[in-house]
């Protein structure tokens, strides 16, 4: 009999739910294993170029494609594939219609320059600048003033620094804020407080949990490996201090996300960290350094292809040997989901505003100091998507270099500014696309793997 095995998602429920700028689908269809296996034999006829299929045991099959969510199915199933006749639905069309709304609006509060620790690749220079009160209303009203103009349906705020947690009350200020004028508007809100962990304490992370606010926590690598480059400004290493962190919010029931970015300088240290980060079942996501003007110099944290590629099949390695019931399709690859397709890897100059200290607004936290408008204007998002003068987000579709490239969707081209940063060019393949490719089909096997050992949770009718 055929076996289709996949995850189930219902009520608006997101695979990819995660604290990533991400420009995925913001829901994905529910169908029924007939229904699914019919979709998938027509995208294996009307476009093989995006159907492929990996073998995970002499059973076993995983199906993937840009139009569908991955699909493991056994020898049955793929045959009931191979031999689906074509109906003339238009799979492609819905998928380009759909990939162009987007429910949510994602801001970034920059809250404060000032920070604790002096992080190797940080992008700020630190100063004790910090967002007022009343910026920060104007600032939430303004992103309120858009998402009603624009018609969505969710807002997420970002509360970052500097180190955001040395405005704390701030942040709870803010978040009540915004709560009062979400329900007012009819407008579903997430918080989430972007912290390098340092100064929580057991009564912060209760009131974080009280507010409704979620939490992520920076943890580059286990002890030396962290502390190379997330120390304090005299060298001192941070780790001990982060893991106490951590244990805070878990003793009170607060799990925090764990943000662990890749360097040239932690690479060979990622299996011990995901080890880590498994064995306390947290939610978390590898992230790819990204250069800038203040890291440039440092020449050890640059991405070397080869590098990187071992340190991160190694820490599949540990993943694939300690597989979560937690999917991790939007977790496992820097700034790419495998559980649904997008034209862009980030939604900057779509949905996405970033304010700083002073209530200036910029496309894109990384370039944070050259704003377009402010908090008084009418309708910032549009003046941001209508801007020409900074970071250019096109579509994957117009790269002309990933027009055959089968993973397109997943990753949607790469960060445009660290292409343009290697090329003088928007409108080209990420510099890091080599390790893209290499490791998109291991991230797909060990989801797979993963709904193989879960079957009984995930076997559709």
């Amino acid at each position: 009999q055929p076996q289709v095995i996949q995850d189930q998602v219902t009520g608006g429920e997101r695979l990819d739910d995660c604290n990533c700028d991400c420009a995925c689908a913001t829901s994905t269809t529910v169908v029924g294993a007939q229904t699914l296996l019919t979709d998938l034999g027509i995208i294996q006829s009307l476009y093989p170029k995006d159907f492929h299929t990996t073998l995970l045991n002499a059973e076993y099959t995983i199906c993937h494609s840009p139009f569908t969510r991955p699909v493991v199915v056994n020898r049955a199933a793929l045959n009931v594939i191979a031999h689906s006749k074509h109906n003339g639905k238009n799979i492609s069309a819905n998928f380009n219609g759909h990939m162009h709304v987007d429910e949510q609006l994602c801001t970034w509060l920059h809250l404060t320059d000032n920070c604790n620790l002096g992080c190797a690749y940080c992008y700020l220079h630190h100063t004790r600048s910090a967002m007022t009160h009343a910026t920060g209303h104007a600032a939430i009203d303004a992103i309120f003033r858009s998402a009603s103009l624009h018609g969505y349906g969710a807002v997420k705020l970002k509360f970052a620094g500097g180190e955001p947690l040395l405005c704390f009350p701030l942040i709870l200020d803010l978040h009540q804020y915004a709560q009062s004028i979400a329900e007012k508007h009819n407008i579903n809100l997430d918080g989430v407080v972007l912290s390098n962990g340092i100064i929580l304490t057991s009564q912060k992370a209760k009131q974080i949990q009280a507010a409704g606010l979620r939490l992520m926590i920076s943890l580059d690598g286990i002890g030396e490996m962290h502390d190379r480059q997330r120390h304090y400004p005299d060298g001192r290493g941070s780790f001990d201090q982060v893991v106490h962190a951590i244990d805070h919010a878990l003793s009170i029931g607060l799990i925090p996300d764990i943000s662990i970015t890749i360097s040239g300088r932690n690479a060979e240290g990622l299996p011990e960290v995901v080890a880590w980060v498994l064995e306390r079942d947290l939610p978390f996501s590898l992230n790819f350094y990204r250069e800038n003007d203040l890291s440039a110099s440092q020449s050890d944290l640059h991405l070397e292809d080869e590098r990187i590629i071992n340190g991160m099949l190694a820490a599949y390695k540990v993943i694939e040997d300690n597989l979560p019931r937690r999917n991790l399709l939007a977790s496992l690859m820097d700034r790419a989901s495998l559980s649904a397709p997008h034209l862009r890897t980030c939604s900057i100059g779509q949905s996405y505003m970033v304010f700083d200290t002073k209530g200036r607004i910029a496309r894109c936290q990384m370039d944070i100091t050259n704003p377009i408008t402010n908090c008084n204007d009418p309708d910032p998002l549009s003046t941001l998507r209508n801007n020409t003068t900074s970071i250019i987000n096109p579509s994957v579709n117009d790269k002309e270099e990933c027009a055959t490239c089968q993973w397109r969707y997943w990753c949607g081209g790469g960060c445009p500014l660290q292409a343009y940063r290697a090329t003088g060019r928007y409108d080209t393949k990420s510099p890091y696309c080599a390790i893209y490719q290499k490791l998109f089909p291991q991230v797909i096997r060990i989801e797979g793997l993963r709904l193989l050992k879960y079957a009984n949770e995930h076997t559709l009718a």
